[in-house]
């Protein structure tokens, strides 16, 4: 499964696109500055990623797309585990 979208680098400030997909349970996300370029693999997700995976997965028809709620619940942990280690560090 993929979620695709475009967001504006923060190093740069140009437009990149970006992809998450879940394979075996296991999500990796990737980018790429150029439409047609090849994907960078090994970009570490932010949790403003996290938060659009999640919409995504929610906005997705459950039997078209293949979105299941154990991949809704998954999302959900990680954010959840990111809230607790934003608190413990403050």
């Amino acid at each position: 499964m993929q979620v695709k979208w475009t967001d504006t680098d923060p190093a740069t400030g140009q437009r990149r696109f970006l992809c998450a997909e879940r394979f075996a349970r296991v999500w990796r996300f990737r980018w790429k500055l150029q439409r047609r370029g090849e994907w960078t693999r090994g970009l570490q997700p932010t949790r403003v990623m996290w938060e659009h995976v999640l919409d995504s997965l929610r906005r997705r028809y459950r039997r078209r797309e293949g979105v299941s709620d154990e991949d809704i619940e998954q999302v959900e942990k990680i954010l959840a585990g990111w809230r607790e280690e934003r608190d413990e560090e403050e």
